[in-house]
């Protein structure tokens, strides 16, 4: 781009908000789930985080950024194979889709999205799937599911280019990793003690403070400069998150006549991811409705839809990441405000063609996640097995796969 320039303040903003969504995975995401499993599987479920964040680290430089965002456009589907390995790519050379930060940037930033995408889907399978077959399933989910989705929605693909709004993640990262996380649940199949008490709720405090105080990098820094939309973006984050808990509170109070620290960090993070596709497109306004009505869809979804299906989803990722991310996409469609983003109008603002954009996304990157994430597991499983023997399984994880425990008492 001809009058593209390099921007030190975005660059400096974008170096800092990628560094905010590592944090997010690692100990975030790490600390949150570690905290809720039982300590004989707290090491494993760790580890399957910090292992995602390193398996799509490499995968990212060598083919995942050329092929999700680096080149042209294959019929909608994926990106050209150019600057494989990131050959080609200077250092001083300007992102084409940020034009005033450096492509080593945004390629780190955009990494930390498909990183933490991976490491999500794990809640749903604690304390049953072999470690190897997890490694595997990370390398090829990230390849054929992960990469084509980013494209579609974000690269340039078919869904960008029909309009689908999704500022942060709402169907790349969340409805993606949800549905992933459904499919492999109900495919791995139900623990042997499906009651799951968190075995140090601390943790997850803390996880969840380190995910809500990381989400800044991963909605602001979407703006992908240090501007007004980064801080309207930081806004209404902080807004819906607060508004989610809140709401969470609200219904523990309803439904058992007691608060719980679970339930308000449950709906902190229902609150955020919720407002992931509208962070850049909404008002603070929307934002506290979108905070409001997102715990109420998740709680539904855990408490009713899960016991009715009954598949086990162990820390709940397809009740939270899914259906809260669904909500967000659709919540996008009707509050996307012109004046806060001249590139999304919902239908609030007179484009009721959009919520119909919102849908077709949803569902295309729902049922694509859901059928190829059942296809690779099921590779799996017929080839090296997915999921650990019996004992291993009422042993504990940490010490059958591991030889090691988080605790020595």
């Amino acid at each position: 781009m001809a009058d593209a320039i390099l921007n030190s303040g975005d660059t400096a903003w974008m170096l800092i908000s990628t560094a905010l969504v590592v944090l997010m995975t690692v100990p975030g995401v790490a600390l949150f789930y570690g905290g809720l499993t039982k300590k004989i599987n707290v090491l494993n479920t760790m580890f399957m985080s910090l292992s995602a964040f390193a398996i799509t680290s490499i995968i990212w430089v060598l083919y995942g950024y050329p092929m999700a965002f680096g080149g042209g456009d294959i019929m909608g589907f994926i990106g050209s194979p150019v600057n494989m390995f990131l050959n080609g790519v200077g250092v001083d050379q300007l992102a084409t889709l940020a034009p005033t930060i450096p492509e080593f940037v945004y390629i780190a930033f955009q990494m930390t999205f498909a990183a933490i995408t991976i490491a999500l889907v794990s809640g749903a399978l604690v304390g049953r799937m072999k470690f190897s077959s997890w490694m595997a399933f990370v390398i090829l989910w990230i390849s054929l599911v992960y990469i084509p989705i980013a494209h579609w929605v974000w690269g340039g693909g078919w869904l960008f280019q029909m309009g689908a709004l999704d500022f942060a993640g709402g169907t790349v990262v969340h409805i993606n990793s949800g549905v992933a996380a459904l499919a492999l649940a109900i495919l791995i199949g139900k623990r042997k003690d499906t009651k799951l008490l968190p075995h140090n709720l601390g943790y997850s405090v803390i996880g969840a403070a380190l995910l809500w105080f990381g989400w800044f990098g991963f909605n602001a820094g979407s703006a992908l400069t240090a501007g007004g939309l980064a801080g309207s973006a930081f806004i209404v984050t902080n807004t819906a998150t607060a508004a989610a808990m809140i709401s969470w509170i609200i219904i523990d109070y309803l439904k058992t006549g007691k608060p719980t620290l679970l339930g308000a960090i449950s709906g902190a993070v229902a609150g955020l991811v919720a407002i992931t596709p509208a962070a850049g497109f909404v008002t603070v306004q929307a934002a506290v409705v979108i905070g409001l009505v997102t715990s109420v869809v998740s709680y539904f979804a855990i408490s009713y839809m899960k016991t009715k299906l009954g598949y086990d989803d162990a820390l709940d990722v397809f009740g939270i990441h899914g259906m809260s991310g669904l909500w967000g996409a659709l919540a996008t469609g009707l509050f996307a405000a012109p004046f806060i983003n001249a590139l999304g109008t919902g239908a609030f603002y007179g484009n009721p063609e959009q919520i119909v954009t919102q849908v077709i996304a949803v569902a295309a990157v729902a049922g694509y996640s859901f059928v190829v994430t059942l296809i690779l597991g099921k590779i799996i499983d017929l080839t090296i097995g997915l999921r650990v023997d019996d004992k291993a399984e009422i042993d504990g994880l940490d010490t059958n796969l591991h030889e090691e425990t988080g605790y020595r008492i």
